[in-house]
């Protein structure tokens, strides 16, 4: 892609921490939910002399099944490398990671073709205190981690944050990995150079950016950097460098290092793996083992229910949503009209009052029996919008029986003439002058008499009814 007559090439590194019991060379508890520093450790992942690391099985076959369905190469041989550097987040001063023979090699995704991917460590934690002090949590530390490398055709911060973004929705899907960048389960560093003709630029690498808005806009702001320095006749520095995000802006942290700054070397003390010899891991028996993958879904969603693009993808997004909307899905049938009432209060209400965080844990009080009972109850006309949201809303908070919530909250849909004539009847002697502007032609104040009858019976109330009521007593 050009920009403003400058080159702009972007390559990716994506780090996804793996969905794993213990970590990765050691029984230590893999938990990313762990408040408390320094609890799952032990001389493994410390670091302590003389002791030795045991390759993690489930994290090779998360790797590996990654690159199944990206349909890349899979490894035969591989072998473990020591990454050799010294930081307080690095207990043993190397991490054990993979150089010459990475797990994977090859594949694609959203067109993008890939590089790698490797399996490796991660370090500590770090936390800094007004550049007094920094202190270590070594929970993380020695946790399974996945690299993946694109090649470099990237082109743009919007294209990067598509990317990731797929990732993520099949990393879920697989099952390797929650991947909640906010909790730090993913991460994205771009390699960006910029230059005024068809050779690469100098290389900068922005580390670390740790959401989709994130990775757009310190992308962006890179590009633009590169090209001011270009165009005011200097050279870019080949650096690596942060993104402040209240300045919105990257910062220089250090130069560069290259491959050979590691001093990478095969760990002594773990086997060479021949994976062919592991029936589990064969190709084979992995693609079998794999579930519907993003796209397949999406195409599903839009040919079985025509669905909108943006509701898809809040369901390929989250696999404990899908879930429960396949679930909802096997007791609604194919009535076309309850189908799309499912959909609008996925997508729109429940996702709304879990502002936008769908964890697995919601769908033990909204569970798929009672919110499919809660459309049908809506289908039948047995609820308004208003009611049916009130309801679900004292779902997602208590649980229980839809029907039983709306009758206890005397939500049930009011349709009873005479009673709604009397309340049409109240609400006009509390209001005269609005009776008087609609009467006069003024039609905005039907409207607002239909909203008290309906703030009066607290959504419950059929809202045509009530209209016609009056229609009819004006």
């Amino acid at each position: 892609m050009e920009s403003n007559d400058y080159k702009v090439t972007i390559g990716l590194e994506i780090h996804a921490e793996l969905k794993t019991k213990t970590k990765m060379f050691c029984c230590s508890r893999n938990d990313p939910d762990e408040k408390r520093p320094n609890v799952n450790v032990c001389p493994v992942c410390m670091g302590h002399p003389g002791t030795l690391p045991v390759i993690n099985k489930e994290a090779v076959r998360h790797v590996l099944r990654v690159g199944v369905a990206l349909g890349a190469e899979l490894a035969d041989f591989t072998e473990f490398d020591r990454k050799n550097y010294f930081y307080p987040d690095l207990p043993k001063g190397y991490q054990i990671s993979q150089f010459k023979y990475p797990l994977v090699r090859g594949g694609s995704l959203k067109g993008i073709a890939l590089t790698r991917i490797h399996l490796e460590e991660d370090a500590a934690r770090s936390s800094h205190d007004n550049a007094l002090y920094s202190l270590i949590d070594y929970n993380r530390a020695g946790v399974c981690l996945m690299e993946l490398v694109t090649e470099p055709v990237v082109h743009s911060g919007t294209e990067a944050a598509a990317f990731a973004r797929e990732l993520q929705a099949l990393l879920r899907t697989l099952g390797a990995s929650e991947a909640n960048m906010e909790k730090g389960e993913m991460r994205v560093e771009a390699n960006i150079s910029v230059s005024k003709s068809e050779k690469l630029g100098t290389k900068v690498e922005v580390k670390n950016l740790n959401s989709f808005r994130t990775v757009e806009r310190a992308v962006a702001y890179e590009i633009e950097r590169q090209t001011q320095v270009l165009k005011s006749g200097e050279k870019v520095k080949h650096e690596t460098r942060g993104w402040d995000e209240g300045k919105q802006k990257t910062f220089s942290q250090r130069a560069k290092e290259e491959s050979h700054d590691y001093r990478y070397f095969p760990d002594p003390d773990l086997p060479k793996l021949y994976l062919s010899e592991i029936p589990e891991f064969r190709e084979e028996v992995l693609r079998g083992g794999l579930p519907e993958l993003p796209q397949a879904k999406r195409l599903r969603y839009q040919r079985e229910y025509g669905m909108k693009d943006e509701d898809i993808e809040v369901f390929v997004g989250n696999v404990h949503f899908a879930l429960f909307f396949e679930n909802v899905v096997k007791r609604l049938g194919n009535d076309k009209k309850k189908l799309s009432l499912a959909v609008n209060y996925c997508t729109s209400d429940l996702t709304g009052l879990s502002r936008g965080e769908i964890e697995a844990s919601l769908f033990e009080k909204v569970t798929p029996e009672y919110f499919s009972m809660l459309i049908e109850m809506i289908a039948r006309s047995e609820l308004s919008s208003r009611g049916a949201k009130n309801v679900l809303e004292m779902m997602h908070r208590d649980g229980g029986n839809p029907s039983e919530i709306a009758q206890r909250e005397n939500l049930l849909q009011k349709s009873n003439s005479e009673e709604l004539e009397a309340i049409v009847r109240q609400i006009m002697t509390s209001h005269p002058d609005v009776v008087a502007d609609v009467r006069a032609g003024k039609s905005a104040g039907l409207q607002f008499l239909v909203g008290q009858g309906m703030k009066a019976t607290k959504g419950s109330a059929n809202p045509t009814m009530l209209q016609e009521f009056f229609k009819k007593l004006l």
